[in-house]
């Protein structure tokens, strides 16, 4: 199997070398001309996960024509451009192992349903969970979900990218999977907060709880499954992305809960903070579902530019009610 993988920041690079570890050879598409020479030339993508050695079956190129003849394709692209960069891509019936988390600003569709609108015969899957890209790409262990509707698709993608450190689950739900990642990252920015104003671990943990009744809720109205909501691409994804620095989302937070500016702390950053854009649109789709989520109105409020106390306290203030 030749695999694809579109996008070359540290996620997608880190899945190309997932997918060479288990033997396949990889093409790699990259927007910057000096990542596809860095990892052409150099084997390394100094830019964006310096220090991580890269074999020559991994190759990059500029062109997504390039990506003709594989035998899959892993969309890595932040969730907001999958759109423009799948336009521009034939894809044809190849299959689309979409790896970006989010909700698309304006249309309020999940990934996988703007993938399977531009490109209506390739069949989707969504790999989703726990992952930091620098822990995955150093073959540290890792499980993640792999979700297909095609069982035998999934069963087969997993073997090629399973691993002894990389683990996919096999699951049906793809809804489910892209949802957990989705909303994980802004109640990941909410745990930043915490982190970030000093509110102690109780908070933290009363906020993951609380963030996860959120999720579970707003996943059921869109047709998740409770299990692959409380697996790995939903409760993994959110324990791991809400109590390390490490997560992009959680680091956003901490800024925010030290009083700073949310464009700041944007405008200063490499890599994308994918909860940020994700927050409005799930606050939308939220409210159009009539599901209930006040910690990320909370975060939609800061990303606004509101005090960091105010917001807080309004929530606390939020009247008791049943668990």
């Amino acid at each position: 199997m030749r695999i694809g993988v579109i996008g070359g920041g540290a996620w997608g690079t880190a899945l190309a070398q997932v997918a060479a570890r288990s033997g396949e050879e990889v093409l790699l598409w990259a927007r910057e001309p000096e990542v596809v020479a860095s990892i052409n030339h150099a084997h390394e993508n100094t830019r964006f996960l310096a220090g991580i050695a890269l074999p020559a079956s991994i190759r990059a190129s500029g062109s997504l024509g390039d990506l003709a003849g594989c035998d899959a394709l892993l969309v890595v692209v932040p969730a907001q451009h999958v759109r423009a960069v799948l336009s521009e891509t034939a894809v044809g019936a190849t299959p689309l192992v979409l790896c970006a988390k989010g909700i698309e600003a304006g249309t309020r569709l999940l990934v996988g349903e703007v993938a399977q609108q531009l490109h209506p015969d390739s069949q989707i899957a969504v790999l989703s969970g726990p992952t930091f890209a620098h822990e995955v790409a150093a073959g540290q262990p890792t499980a993640v979900t792999l979700a297909c509707a095609d069982e035998a698709l999934g069963a087969a993608l997993a073997e090629r990218l399973g691993g002894p450190a990389f683990r996919p689950y096999a699951s049906t739900d793809v809804v489910g999977a892209e949802i957990g990642g989705a909303v994980k990252n802004v109640l990941a920015i909410a745990c930043g907060v915490v982190e970030g104003a000093g509110l102690g671990q109780n908070a933290r943990a009363a906020l993951i709880a609380r963030g996860f009744a959120e999720m579970t809720r707003f996943g059921l109205a869109r047709g998740a499954r409770a299990e692959t909501l409380s697996g790995l691409s939903g409760l993994g994804d959110l324990v791991l992305t809400c109590s390390s620095t490490s997560s992009r989302n959680f680091s956003l937070g901490m800024g925010l809960g030290q009083g700073k500016r949310a464009a700041d702390l944007l405008s200063d950053r490499l890599t994308v903070a994918e909860g940020a854009f994700t927050a409005p649109v799930l606050s939308e789709a939220a409210a159009a579902a009539g599901v209930a989520m006040p910690v990320v109105e909370a975060v939609c409020d800061l990303l606004d530019g509101r005090d960091v106390r105010s917001v807080i306290d309004a929530l606390l203030a939020r009247p008791l009610t049943r668990e």
